[in-house]
């Protein structure tokens, strides 16, 4: 299930990925996938203008240093042209001159190299939310008496506020965000661990027990395990 849809299409929002390094657009290109958008890479600026023409796609993000034109003059470029798409930059440098540049131009936000994947996917979802290209209200994700409030890292279920640390509170959003379906381990692992993870699916289990106990300490019971399948949270009828 996506994270987020357009309110006009009802589909994930489409997004144009350009960075020159094949290994790192793949694995944003994976990770953006896996967080309900629908992702189209680009390799160099000359590309990225002429897809960003005729795909037209929610939100652009771009990577400042590319082998032909500069991500800076590939947002001139467009904006010259009209395009209002929304733009992430991507860079390495974390000067106030480059931003400055950078937003100036027509950027909507700037992300310094190294990021974490859970920080750009939470940038998009802002610039989205921002420029209307998705609904409001896509940051909360309701359950039944649980609620999920994304942008404020908050979790209660009944009205009460539930604890949780961060990978608590990743897992429980990707359980919400599947809520009905059979979730398995190996997916999870993916999802919530993403790369930074090689181990086995115990540790998957081990954190199921720590949200059931943080969070199911009311009935109606919402994880449950499929055994030989993997974990699902249901919503109470």
């Amino acid at each position: 299930m996506s994270t987020t849809t357009s309110p006009v299409t009802g589909r994930p929002p489409t997004l144009l990925l350009v960075d020159d390094e094949d290994n790192l657009r793949s694995m944003l290109e994976a990770a953006l996938r896996h967080s309900g958008f629908d992702v189209h890479p680009a390799a160099n600026g000359r590309e990225a203008i002429d897809v960003a023409v005729g795909l037209r796609p929610d939100l652009i993000v771009l990577d400042v240093m590319l082998p032909d034109l500069d991500g800076f003059e590939v947002c001139r470029r467009l904006r010259n042209d009209g395009v209002r798409t929304p733009v992430v930059f991507l860079t390495a440098k974390d000067g106030t001159e480059d931003k400055v540049r950078g937003l100036t131009l027509g950027g909507d936000d700037y992300l310094v190299k190294p990021f974490s994947l859970e920080e750009l996917v939470a940038r998009i979802g802002a610039v989205l939310r921002r420029t209307g290209a998705v609904g409001p209200d896509t940051s909360v994700l309701r359950c039944g008496d649980l609620v999920l409030d994304d942008d404020a890292h908050r979790v209660t279920r009944g009205g009460d506020e539930v604890q949780l640390s961060p990978t608590e509170f990743n897992l429980l959003r990707f359980l919400m965000q599947n809520a009905g379906r059979v979730m398995s381990k190996a997916q999870i692992l993916d999802h919530v661990w993403e790369f930074d993870f090689g181990g086995d699916g115990g540790i998957v289990e081990t954190y199921i027990g720590y949200l059931r106990r943080k969070v199911d300490t009311i009935d109606p019971k919402m994880i449950h395990t499929i055994r030989g399948v993997g974990y699902t949270l249901r919503v109470p009828a």
